[in-house]
């Protein structure tokens, strides 16, 4: 993989595919560029894709920035990922990378040709009223209660359980678990700007001013915010699909990257 200096963090990134329209895929919080390879093989013929691995994922540096600053990692990520924009793009994000092609396509529509969200968790993109929202908040600060008492394991242990794909804690290698151990204050930062959404990327008239074509996909065995959060964004925009994927939980593109794949190309031929 190509590795370069990328706003002051050694990145490493992996391409997929040779067709015409240049791509960006954004992957989730624990996870890698690899994660796109299945569901990316089979747009190779439309899509040139960058994936990059997000610092302190993949074989990206570790993330070096101030988990207490207010959404340090995500303003990071962002800054990486436009660093890969060179014209317009076709912009693929999954979960808090979701979040991140958000931003951009908030913070620069012109530079988007067309959105796919897979599973957002911002949060903030929900009302207040929100039953799920103060269901989602309450584990929210149990996350915070553990990180607080130093329990990072109790912390990964539970972050995997309700985002992941499901494997049990114990399957996973020692090296592994030390891993989620060690991010889980990277994973702190994350979360806490999935709700507060210090970027504004929530904001009035923000969301209404991205014009490419969108797709907002989600599984129905998803935690129960996540189409809540799907259909929040979605009314806010002017050209938009929503599609859930049967049998599919968080991880989408892991576990179901042949209808992953289906999805983004429909919303490609949109654009």
């Amino acid at each position: 993989m190509p590795r370069d200096i990328r706003q002051g963090a050694e990145v490493a990134w992996q391409s997929f595919g040779a067709g015409a329209r240049p791509a960006l895929a954004i992957h989730c919080t624990l996870g890698s560029a690899k994660l796109w390879t299945e569901a990316l093989h089979p747009l190779a013929d439309q899509l040139s894709t960058v994936a990059f691995d997000q610092p302190g994922h993949g074989l990206s540096a570790p993330w070096r920035g101030d988990p207490a600053e207010p959404g340090a990692f995500q303003t990071l990520v962002t800054r990486i990922a436009a660093s890969f924009i060179e014209r317009p793009v076709d912009l693929i994000g999954h979960s808090f990378g979701a979040s991140v092609a958000l931003r951009i396509a908030v913070g620069a529509p012109e530079a988007v040709r067309s959105l796919t969200l897979i599973e957002p968790v911002l949060f903030a993109a929900l009302p207040e009223t929100d039953p799920e929202l103060t269901a989602l908040r309450d584990k929210q600060e149990h996350f915070q209660q553990m990180m607080a008492e130093g329990d990072y394991a109790s912390a990964a242990r539970g972050f995997l359980r309700e985002w992941g794909t499901s494997q049990p804690w114990e399957t996973y290698t020692e090296a592994q678990r030390a891993r989620f151990i060690d991010a889980m204050p990277m994973v702190e930062n994350i979360s806490r700007a999935n709700f507060a959404d210090p970027a504004g990327i929530a904001r009035p008239d923000g969301i209404e001013q991205i014009d490419a074509p969108a797709m907002i996909i989600h599984g129905d065995r998803s935690p129960p915010t996540m189409p809540r959060v799907a259909e929040a964004i979605a009314a806010r925009l002017s050209d938009v699909g929503v599609a859930c994927i049967k049998g599919a939980g968080h991880m989408i593109p892991a576990t179901h990257p042949a209808q992953c794949a289906d999805l983004i190309a429909a919303n490609l031929e949109r654009s």
